[in-house]
């Protein structure tokens, strides 16, 4: 097939592109930036010493904390006046990361979400429902440049007005919806309690910004008798959503090597894991002009994919997005990610996708309890809460209390579900 936002390169043509890139990234940011070149000589790196591939692994890394201590243009790399636009991601600790953008910086973000409306199989004459946020943050924006740059229909509504969300669907007939995973969970279900599947005509969804389980992402597609779904991962750090897409064999999420390198590292040692072993996804730009990234850490959690995809595109590929390493909590001494949990809850047909984990404390001692909704139109055995117990105690190595609650009982949201409340220190 060929596609007209994606350049042929070969393998070896493509290992040229990023050591050329490697070469300028580590140039330019030494060259624009106080910040970067501090840490490049702290580590002894002068750019000039970039030969090979190989060189990287020596390269120091940069995480959240620099662009925090950097605030409120950290790692800026070009002088201010080429700054066009800045986009910020949330500031759950302390202040906002906030990422400065040259206009080649906008262009590269339009043309990775024109690659990824590409690998999707729209058109033209798709129209695109655009339902996440706006301002600040990197996904609308991102989107809708995507949408008109790939050339089809943007209906930009950001998230959430439930009822203006359907109006849409219904009179602009929209054909893709782009959202998170929660709320297109959100809208299949809303479509389903007004009797509006017949008055609409979406064939395809692309959400990210947060895990799901295979059972959610089948009840959305079967609620709104959609053709395909599909994963995009991204993040603000690397100009936004769309660093890469699954393709419709749904084998992996192709990413756009060509514009970044991603290693696969444990994050206890910092390390290669071995190949197709999960690790923390850190990601170095090879053209981000405004604040380019040498060895970032995402805290994504991830593993390669190796070989060669069935759709013929020849782009490496990587895992969906597992969960992060800071999503860890500790409970009786095990580390465990909510990915986990839900991994367990999935091999229970009675169970539908959403789940909440409760941490709390008495007399000293953890507890943990774990709703998770009953599935609509089936009865739940009276057995039913210990055999999920039982299973949870043998595949995490710890007790949960497990409650069985109505389906549609826990609550919904337009952006990222919260899965976790700990209330171990007073603080949901």
């Amino acid at each position: 097939m060929k596609y007209r936002f994606f350049p042929t390169l070969s393998e070896e043509e493509l290992r040229e592109v990023q050591l050329q890139g490697l070469k300028w990234t580590v140039n330019h940011a030494y060259s624009g930036s106080k910040q970067y070149k501090q840490k490049l000589k702290a580590a002894g790196i002068e750019p000039q010493a970039i030969s090979s591939l190989e060189d990287l692994q020596h390269l120091p890394f940069t995480t959240v904390e620099d662009l925090r201590e950097g605030y409120p243009l950290p790692l800026l790399s070009v002088p201010e006046e080429e700054v066009v636009r800045i986009h910020a991601s949330s500031g759950t600790t302390g202040k906002r990361k906030v990422l400065a953008y040259t206009q080649k910086d906008i262009d590269i973000f339009k043309l990775m979400l024109a690659r990824c409306f590409e690998l999707a199989g729209l058109t033209p004459l798709d129209r695109v429902q655009i339902a996440v946020g706006y301002g600040l943050w990197t996904a609308g924006a991102g989107f809708q440049l995507g949408c008109e740059y790939f050339g089809a229909m943007a209906i930009p509504i950001g998230p959430g007005n439930l009822d203006m969300q359907l109006q849409l669907l219904t009179d602009f007939q929209s054909t893709c919806l782009c959202s998170t995973a929660s709320m297109a969970l959100l809208m299949a279900e809303q479509v389903k309690k007004n009797n509006l599947l017949d008055k609409i005509n979406l064939k395809k969804a692309i959400f990210g910004a947060e895990p799901h389980t295979p059972k959610m992402r089948k009840y959305i597609e079967e609620t709104l008798n959609l053709e395909d779904t599909f994963d995009i991962p991204g993040m603000t750090e690397m100009y936004g959503p769309g660093t890469g897409l699954e393709c419709k064999a749904h084998e992996g999420i192709h990413y756009w090597a060509d514009l970044f390198i991603i290693e696969i590292l444990d994050p206890s040692n910092l390390k290669p894991v071995a190949p197709g072993e999960v690790g923390e996804m850190v990601v170095t730009s090879l053209c981000k002009e405004a604040v380019p990234l040498i060895r970032y850490r995402t805290r994504d959690l991830t593993r390669f994919i190796p070989g060669k995809c069935s759709c013929g595109l020849n782009f490496p590929r990587h895992d969906r997005i597992l969960g992060r390493s800071d999503d860890m909590f500790i409970f009786r001494g095990v580390n465990i990610y909510p990915g986990q949990i839900a991994n367990v809850l999935e091999e229970f047909p009675e169970l539908s996708s959403e789940y909440q984990i409760r941490l709390y404390r008495q007399q000293g001692l953890d507890f943990m309890e774990i709703s998770v909704e009953q599935k609509e139109n089936t009865s739940i055995s009276e057995n039913l809460p210990p055999r999920i117990e039982q299973k949870i105690k043998e595949k995490i190595l710890v007790s949960a209390k497990v409650k069985i609650v109505p389906p549609l009982a826990l609550p919904r949201s337009f952006g990222k579900s919260k899965r976790l409340l700990d209330e171990r220190n007073g603080e949901s």
